[in-house]
């Protein structure tokens, strides 16, 4: 008999942000897959008789290649075990959700996600941060500062217009790149921008920049991931002055 495997959304990091169906998934499963971004109080509701399995991924660290994920789920799931797969955030957004529900559909097995709080809103809701407004924001867009194509990132200059919200995933060191690129485009470099690394947790920071500073800042307040970055450009900014990007490496 095949297993059945729960993609579970942990939110962004503190327990009491957990659906009750998720913490009722964790209970019931026989196995736990979870990362580097899941607590260890998330980890306390699994059932004393499950197995905890850690398939954290992290460049520095030689952690799991998404490959490996897959072969243990697959195998976990032709011994018949409840699999709960644990995502920070929700596993839908920049979580590999499909790879991993490929895996179950190719085999037959049972599958359920439990959806959970993406950092960008819950980064929004600690930091006061609305992302849509009455008359300036009329839309909200979450996309990352990472491709898994190198050569090709995604096209932030058509993301970000008047009346849009960005909330920017893994972008931390592509700040100097989103910057120039929107500015290159005519984004004005006044646009308020806020950093806010460690959503959810004790030591959640924000830190607050404008477009044309936006690498600068990060530098000199060593912002380091996990971060969301806001570019806000409502629509009363959209007939401010354009200063031309900076073409020599350094802020204006």
């Amino acid at each position: 008999m095949l297993g059945k495997l729960t993609l579970i959304g942990c939110g962004p990091g503190a327990s009491d942000l957990l659906t009750i169906r998720a913490a009722r998934r964790i209970g019931e499963a026989d196995i736990v897959f979870h990362d580097r971004l899941v607590e260890a109080d998330v980890l306390e509701l699994a059932s004393p008789a499950a197995t905890l399995q850690y398939v954290g991924k992290k460049c520095t660290d030689g952690g799991r290649q998404q490959t490996d994920i897959n072969s243990m789920l697959r195998g976990a799931l032709l011994a018949g075990r409840h699999v709960a797969r644990l995502k920070s955030g929700d596993p839908m957004i920049f979580g590999r959700a499909s790879e991993e529900i490929a895996v179950a559909v190719e085999l037959g097995a049972e599958i359920e996600i439990v959806p959970g709080v993406t950092a960008a809103l819950a980064a929004a809701a600690e930091c006061s941060i609305p992302v849509t407004e009455r008359a300036e924001l009329q839309s909200f867009v979450v996309t990352t500062g990472r491709s898994a194509n190198k050569d090709k990132e995604p096209d932030w200059a058509n993301l970000l217009k008047p009346g849009i919200c960005v909330a920017f995933y893994m972008s931390v060191a592509q700040a100097w790149r989103i910057q120039t690129a929107l500015m290159a485009r005519g984004v004005p470099g006044s646009l308020q921008a806020e950093w806010v690394e460690n959503v959810g947790k004790p030591d959640c920071r924000r830190v607050e920049t404008r477009l044309d500073r936006l690498a600068l800042d990060a530098r000199q307040h060593r912002v380091r991931n996990p971060a969301i970055l806001f570019i806000r450009y409502p629509l009363s900014a959209k007939n401010v002055e354009v200063i031309p990007a900076p073409a020599d490496g350094m802020t204006i």
